[in-house]
């Protein structure tokens, strides 16, 4: 397989950028992306079959790479949950289908959700690791939506081998992830808690 342009563009732009900001003596201590986790989680599997075989057929089509079931490690009664049951699947790629797949992540898919203003810059692990969620796999247009069994969200994780949640954040926002500007977020959670504290009072 070619090298990737995603590849390319962080060896050739990021990397520079990022050894003049935090001081890297040298390229190997710059941050790279190490695996990205594409995980669907399907409960509705338990009655229904179907939804596991067409999330799958969509997961494939997504990331070029062949989805693995994964199962209940424990049973729960409440749930007619036994253990090795299929709940979902997952991806996890590498590699030149990592920066494919997150090259279309940030300059196809997330442009196209509605009322799109970026993602979270906080859903960092502590340890440089990045989760997202999305709520509509059809977001991603290799995914035909004629075809489409559920409409299903997943959880995309992208592991980087950054010691910090900082150099990781920069990493990618070097690399083109839209992160919503830090101040709006913390403004609108400081709205959200100014109206349950105005609800609370009312009641």
């Amino acid at each position: 397989m070619a090298r990737s342009p995603m590849k390319e563009f962080y060896l050739k732009e990021v990397v520079p950028k990022m050894m003049e900001k935090f001081g890297y003596r040298n390229v190997m201590e710059v941050p790279r992306l190490v695996k990205i986790v594409v995980n669907m989680g399907l409960g509705e599997a338990i009655h229904d079959i179907r939804v596991l075989e067409s999330c799958m057929e969509d997961l494939k089509a997504i990331t070029g790479q062949q989805p693995v079931v994964t199962k209940a490690k424990r049973s729960i009664a409440q749930f007619k949950l036994r253990k090795g049951m299929p709940i979902g699947c997952m991806v996890t790629l590498r590699r030149e289908r990592m920066y494919e797949f997150f090259n279309r992540l940030v300059n196809i898919a997330l442009p196209r959700m509605r009322d799109f203003r970026g993602v979270n810059p906080y859903g960092f692990d502590g340890r440089g690791n990045y989760t997202l969620g999305l709520r509509e796999q059809i977001i991603f247009p290799e995914v035909n939506y004629d075809k489409v069994y559920k409409i299903k969200g997943m959880n995309v994780t992208i592991v980087t081998s950054a010691r910090t949640d900082e150099e990781a954040r920069e990493l990618l926002r070097l690399m083109g992830m839209p992160f919503r500007e830090e101040r709006r977020v913390k403004e609108g959670a400081e709205e959200g808690s100014d109206r349950e504290g105005k609800e609370a009072a009312e009641v």
